[in-house]
């Protein structure tokens, strides 16, 4: 049992490690493969093959087939996948009833990712949204892998959104987005490989929280914001009472200085246009009636 648990383990590293060039073998399988369709098969291709021989040059109109440049076509014979990959841009030519074909648009698709409720690391609930870009890098994978590689596309979208999120705290996913869709484009390009889908960018849109939490965290900041606002006029108080101090300290050592101080104060007062009256007095008189 143990033997067969380390082989299973061994089994998926290397799947793992393999990464891309499995992709591109199965692609080359598909496109190479053997498709012998059978004695049954080729008498009813020849029968088609006949039949629009004969109908010239009606049949000519629905054998020979247009596809676009952002276009690749994929032709399958009897249901099996003709050898040789996808077909275009340009004219290429089908066999009216053995042969069918799908059109595969090669250009770049984008997408919305619905607003998903992620519950983070810290147990927070938050509303996610995101958007997505990619385009179909292999036509033949795209349509012989998997049913609807947009639709499987999408839905893989949103559950990695939910959980990439999930293992991210609140603080984490606000800051780092970029971080988040760079993880979610290489897990998705990943996990699309084997479909023949490139996931080429993913963005995070918006974050929403719950009412509650944002009148939390405005409080919150507002609080921070006030405290160092009081911490900074602090600060210039004391700056402040320290220039003053010094102030008073030069004008004690030079008694003329505090005349000119007096001076310099009622010019200031008489430059403005007010109403004021200011009667002077000599300071000598002032300190007459302190000694007193």
């Amino acid at each position: 049992m143990e033997n067969e648990d380390l082989a299973l383990k061994d089994a998926k590293r290397r799947e793992r490690q393999s990464g891309p060039s499995s992709a591109l073998h199965d692609a080359e399988a598909l496109e190479n493969g053997d498709s012998n369709i059978g004695l049954c098969g080729w008498l009813l291709v020849v029968l088609s093959l006949l039949l629009m021989i004969v109908t010239l040059p009606i049949s000519i109109w629905m054998c020979i087939k247009i596809v676009k440049e952002y276009e690749r076509a994929i032709i399958f014979r009897l249901g099996r996948l003709l050898r040789g990959g996808a077909k275009g841009p340009g004219l290429f030519f089908i066999l009216p009833c053995t042969d069918s074909f799908i059109n595969v648009d090669m250009r770049t698709i984008t997408f919305d990712i619905p607003p998903q409720e992620v519950l983070t690391k810290d147990s927070v609930t938050v509303s996610v949204d995101g958007v997505v870009y990619y385009r179909v890098q292999n036509a033949t994978l795209a349509v012989a892998n998997i049913t609807n590689a947009d639709a499987a596309t999408r839905l893989l979208a949103q559950t990695t959104l939910r959980n990439v999120l999930g293992t991210k705290n609140l603080a984490e996913i606000l800051s780092d987005r970029e971080e988040i869709a760079h993880s979610m484009q290489s897990t998705l390009d990943d996990a699309t490989d084997d479909w023949g889908i490139k996931v080429e960018r993913v963005e995070i849109k918006d974050v929403k929280l719950p009412l509650q939490l944002q009148r939390a965290m405005a409080a919150e900041a507002e609080a921070t914001r006030e405290a160092r606002a009081k911490v900074i006029a602090a600060e210039g108080e004391m700056n402040a009472s320290r220039a003053l101090k010094e102030a008073s300290l030069v004008i004690a050592e030079s008694p003329s200085a505090l005349q000119l101080r007096y001076l310099q104060t009622l010019n200031t007062i008489a430059a403005e246009k007010n109403s004021t009256i200011i009667f002077p007095l000599p300071l000598e008189m002032m300190q007459g009636f302190s000694k007193r």
